[in-house]
């Protein structure tokens, strides 16, 4: 079977390219980063992530189903939240024009499209675009992704080691469910080969506050880091600030928002069976010893990132 998976070479679609091809498809991916094709043995042929209709349409000539994993985390330059939604619909377009029969596509949990907040709605009226394709869909929509390459369970891993304290985002009693990376690719793979259109979030069986998240992950690395609440934008603007040091986004107002709303929990039952602690135990020993930058993973050149 011939199948399209966006960003193929970055975080979430590798993973789903990767167990494509060991189930022995042909994948093409859509993807702004060409030159990481190394990262399967140049088995998978690359197209521009363009948003080109003509263009990707015919990319996606014969293909059966497209895993679309785009969006992204916060604006930079032209790649906005609100530009995105229109791109997904560019995309989506342009896959009904080329005969495209399913679409796999990575949401988020609790989106809303009345949300103030562009991540919330722009995935809203993302799932909306999907659901009115007239494609077969399955949406998935996870919460914190973890793994050995993720962003937020590294990056407070790599915080812990190095500061005694750790600035909390207000009274840390917002909860998180966070989602395995491995268990997400193997969902997406599972929704695929379902008959009827379906959505489901995509969670792991662990609920922390973010407190006990923080907590949990220093008793793991062998630290005991002072957790000192303070004002959610006294710690956004700290962030800020050693974001100018590793040259990157730590936090945005928007994701402190969305935290502090209880935004990246589910009601419904966990689908996913990977416990963060366990993992946690299982990786001491390497997470967080270096810092994983949202920039260098999707924007920056080699050149730039190093």
């Amino acid at each position: 079977m011939k199948i399209a998976v966006t960003g193929a070479f970055s975080y979430s679609g590798k993973y789903i390219t990767r167990r494509l091809l060991a189930q022995g498809h042909e994948v093409i991916t859509l993807t702004n980063h060409p030159e990481r094709s190394h990262i399967f043995d140049n088995k998978v042929k690359a197209y521009p992530l363009n948003f080109n209709e003509a263009e990707t349409t015919k990319a996606l000539e014969g293909v059966d189903t497209l895993y679309n994993t785009y969006w992204v985390r916060f604006d930079w330059g032209k790649n906005t939240q609100p530009n995105a939604v229109e791109n997904t619909r560019k995309l989506m377009k342009a896959a009904k024009s080329a005969g495209v029969r399913k679409v796999v596509h990575i949401s988020i949990a609790n989106p809303d499209a009345k949300s103030h907040l562009p991540y919330y709605w722009g995935k809203a009226e993302n799932e909306k675009t999907v659901i009115e394709s007239g494609m077969s869909y399955a949406i998935l929509r996870p919460t914190v992704l973890f793994g050995i390459e993720d962003i937020l369970i590294n990056n407070i891993a790599y915080l812990v080691r190095r500061f005694p304290f750790f600035l909390q985002m207000g009274d840390g009693k917002y909860k998180i469910q966070p989602i395995y990376i491995e268990d997400l690719a193997d969902l997406a793979i599972h929704a695929a080969s379902q008959t009827e259109n379906l959505i489901w979030d995509a969670v792991g069986p662990d609920v922390f506050t973010f407190d006990e998240l923080v907590e949990t992950i220093g008793k793991t690395v062998g630290k005991n880091p002072f957790i000192l609440h303070t004002h959610p934008r006294v710690a956004l603007i700290a962030a800020q600030f050693l974001s100018l040091f590793v040259r990157d986004v730590l936090l945005t107002p928007e994701e402190v928002d969305g935290l502090m709303a209880n935004l990246l929990v589910s009601s419904e039952p966990a689908r996913c069976k990977t416990s963060l602690r366990k993992w946690l135990e299982e990786n001491k020993d390497t997470v967080g010893t270096k810092y994983a930058s949202e920039l260098k993973k999707h924007y920056l050149k080699p050149s730039l990132a190093s």
